[in-house]
């Protein structure tokens, strides 16, 4: 899912101020732990080819990527985005590291995601967790992902504290699946 550039989304609409922070060279926003400057989120082209090679992945069933797809909020087109999710024991969830990026506009938008890896598809409502819940699955996070460390100000040996404190820009959906009947008649509206 290409982002159009700083003033556009990538479902074609333009961002709002509060859309996607930026926050490159801030301080910790909890105030303790030391101060790392933080990546601003822009794609560029290799991040382009790297998701692109992510897909190829996910659809063969190879590696921790899954395909996210979402429908656009604008244009109620698909879109889909490679993501890695963070799974415990049945539980599973999915964290923006860079932020309020398109497809979790589109995420909260439709209040519903389908993931797919190689032959398994599967549809989940999402709920947003409070930041006090969120920080945990951040820190293991950043383990599973260590590309996205420079768009985090807490570092992977950081305590819980510091990445409740920046929760708010980095949203952690828990994922709900739909019910099998249900999921049958959502797989149909959301087939294009």
């Amino acid at each position: 899912m290409p982002d159009a550039g700083p003033s556009y989304d990538g479902d074609g609409g333009q961002r709002r101020p509060g859309d996607q922070a930026h926050f490159a060279g801030q301080v910790h926003p909890a105030g303790h732990g030391s101060a790392r400057s933080v990546r601003e989120y822009r794609k560029s082209r290799g991040d382009r080819v790297g998701d692109a090679i992510f897909s190829v992945l996910a659809r063969a069933g190879i590696g921790p990527a899954h395909l996210l797809t979402t429908r656009g909020r604008k244009t109620g087109r698909l879109r889909t985005a490679p993501v890695i999710l963070v799974v415990h024991d049945q539980q599973r969830w999915l964290v923006a590291p860079y932020g309020a990026v398109p497809w979790v506009l589109n995420a909260r938008a439709a209040g519903q995601v389908r993931l797919r890896r190689g032959r398994d598809r599967h549809d989940y409502t999402l709920r947003q967790l409070p930041a006090a819940q969120a920080g945990p699955i951040l820190q293991h996070y950043i383990r599973l992902a260590p590309a996205t460390r420079p768009y985090f100000q807490a570092s992977k040996d950081s305590p819980v504290a510091d990445f409740i404190a920046e929760a708010d820009r980095h949203p952690v959906f828990e994922l709900l699946p739909i019910s099998e009947a249900s999921a049958g008649d959502t797989a149909k509206a959301s087939r294009p």
